[in-house]
């Protein structure tokens, strides 16, 4: 059965799980999680993706992750790239280290933000990596321990965690704690580590208590959630992808693209295909760099490629022209109908 695309957008949550090949081990010491976490945090400040929560189990790892400024699929694929290749230099091994296809779910956030958090929170004490609550508080490789600790990682959200649980942070502190330990008894949850009908509604009595009500389910694998949000992000994606082929079908390709940048800018093309720092290629780069990724479905690996750059400085080109078509009040589709012409203030 062939495989699905994945699915993203603007402020999407998703809870991904990422394996080693054939169940193997990914992280042989600490100098090895370090690497992970510190990268992690590295691409997460760049791209503007917010974390929740996080584990490190030794061949796997959770995270609970909203989209930034760039699609999921492009963080992890920087993550999974750079800490693989330092791992196999260090411990002279070649090959693939994780598994072909990472698993990313996009989940609706009520109610399962914090569920979430307390599974991801609790793999390492269902592992058996720490042996009671109280070693997980101080357990260094998962998001538990910078909740509860007043030297909290630039990179997680662990404020956007704690006001869920109340204003005064000590109170919430406690709350969250709490909330923590009622999840041990839950054991393995299933329904929290994959989409599709069964685990959205429930289990089966959830699926058969609607059919006898005249209610079909909407699902989907890569999706976890209500009925209404399953078919909401099946049509917003459906929507996506007819404008990415709509701008196909009519020719706007990345060299289309670069001219129309150079009309809005009023630039010479050269200024938005070539690399410098000179103000005007700039700010030609980042607007084209916004419109192909996010209009035009082009990955930052390629744009990386043709520019000459690495893909963090992509990244950044990406919220640059944001920033600018934002201000600006700048819409690739408006343009195009309007010839291109210059807007540029």
């Amino acid at each position: 059965m062939p495989r699905h695309s994945r699915i993203d957008s603007p402020d999407a949550l998703h809870h991904i799980i990422c394996r080693g090949i054939e169940r193997g081990e990914i992280f042989s010491d600490d100098i090895d999680r370090d690497d992970l976490v510190t990268r992690l945090g590295d691409i997460l400040i760049e791209t503007s993706t917010r974390c929740y929560a996080w584990a490190l189990i030794p061949n796997h790892f959770h995270l609970l992750l909203r989209t930034g400024t760039l699609p999921i699929a492009n963080v992890m694929q920087r993550l999974l790239t750079g800490y693989a290749t330092k791992f196999n230099i260090r411990h002279n091994r070649h090959g693939h280290l994780f598994e072909n296809r990472y698993k990313s779910i996009l989940c609706e956030e009520e109610p399962y933000l914090l569920e979430l958090v307390r599974y991801i929170h609790l793999n390492p004490y269902r592992a058996g990596i720490v042996s009671s609550l109280k070693e997980l508080q101080t357990y260094r490789y998962c998001g538990h321990s910078r909740i509860l600790s007043l030297n909290v990682e630039p990179w997680m959200n662990v404020k956007d965690v704690l006001n869920r649980f109340g204003r005064r942070i000590d109170d919430s502190r406690k709350a969250y704690e709490l909330f923590i330990g009622e999840g041990v008894g839950q054991g393995k949850r299933n329904d929290l580590i994959g989409g599709g009908l069964l685990r959205s509604s429930g289990g089966w009595r959830g699926i058969l208590t609607a059919r006898e009500a005249g209610i079909f389910l909407k699902s989907d694998e890569r999706i976890l959630g209500s009925n209404d949000f399953v078919e909401g992000v099946l049509h917003a994606t459906d929507e996506k992808l007819e404008i990415i082929e709509g701008y196909r079908t009519t020719g706007i390709d990345l060299e289309r693209l670069t001219s129309i940048v150079s009309k809005m800018l009023g630039c010479d093309e050269n200024d938005v295909a070539a690399p410098g720092r000179q103000p005007q290629r700039v700010r030609a780069r980042s607007l084209f760099c916004f419109w192909a990724v996010r209009e035009l479905g082009v990955n930052v690996t390629t744009l990386a490629r043709r520019f000459g750059l690495t893909q963090p400085a992509i990244s950044l080109a990406v919220i640059r022209g944001e920033k600018m078509a934002v201000e600006n009040g700048w819409n690739l589709k408006q343009v195009i109908d309007a010839g291109g012409n210059s807007a540029a203030r």
